[in-house]
């Protein structure tokens, strides 16, 4: 694949969503087109098993300058980590014609991750089409990346005080690189090492991100990761991997 992984280069994205696809298939899951944009598809991967199993969205790509959170998605794929122990919701590539020139914001300008509020956009409008036809989700992690952090952090919207699975992820990621040190991150304060636990309630915010328009009616537990971008790519790449598995290991078994 064409890619550095680092900031400011592009993916080959018509190479990376074929190749998710491929993947896909080959676990068994059913490839949706549910948009396009300009000459690419937008993409949900769905895998339903039968029986009382957890419903566990994902999704990446929002941001065209973040790369390894869709690359960690072919990765975990590839590697049949996507178990029949739960049902899977999956939208890889968000922003593909932002990932393909390498901007945060889509070629209109528009940063998706501020425009699921408003919806002017032609892929939140597409997407929030899509998550309107799907079912609630037990657990929804939106992956992302920070060309600010020197560490790993991640968001927690937990409304109802679930059982949190925050600690889990800090605890596996801290292994593998530097969880964020900061007490202020993006302007709000911690409430735990590498723990941000925001203002969860949308008629209090503006400028929705994914992660607020799915609390609103889609789960009742949402994770936004974030790794840091100025580390190289394969440790974003593994880091990713290891907080989706921990959380997602750790829903399973409670």
């Amino acid at each position: 694949m064409n890619s550095t992984g680092k900031p400011g280069s592009s993916l080959n994205v018509h190479e990376l969503i074929g190749d998710i696809e491929t993947a896909a298939l080959a676990q068994g899951f059913r490839v949706e087109t549910f948009g396009r944009i300009g000459e690419f598809p937008l993409i949900a991967l769905t895998r339903r098993n039968p029986g009382p199993r957890p419903r566990i969205y994902i999704s990446a790509g929002l941001h065209g300058d973040e790369p390894a959170p869709p690359l960690a998605l072919l990765t975990m794929l590839r590697a049949g980590f996507f178990s029949n122990n739960a049902n899977w919701f999956i939208c890889p590539v968000l922003n593909p014609e932002g990932l393909q020139a390498a901007t945060r914001e889509n070629v209109d300008q528009c940063d998706l991750n501020r425009d699921y509020q408003d919806r002017s956009s032609l892929e939140v409008q597409a997407h929030t089409r899509w998550l309107g036809r799907q079912p609630p989700f037990d657990l929804t992690l939106c992956l992302h990346e920070d060309w600010e952090s020197t560490g790993f952090y991640l968001y927690e919207l937990n409304p109802r005080a679930r059982p949190t699975l925050a600690d889990k992820m800090i605890q596996t990621v801290s292994g593998l690189m530097p969880i964020e040190p900061a007490s202020i991150i993006d302007g709000r304060p911690i409430a735990e090492p590498g723990i941000i636990r925001p203002v969860s309630d949308p008629l209090l915010r503006t400028n929705w991100p994914e992660a607020i328009f799915l609390s609103l009616s889609h789960t009742t537990l949402s994770y936004t990761l974030e790794t840091p971008s100025a580390l190289p790519v394969s440790d974003r790449i593994g880091a990713m991997q290891a907080a989706v598995a921990a959380a997602v290991t750790s829903l399973i078994r409670d």
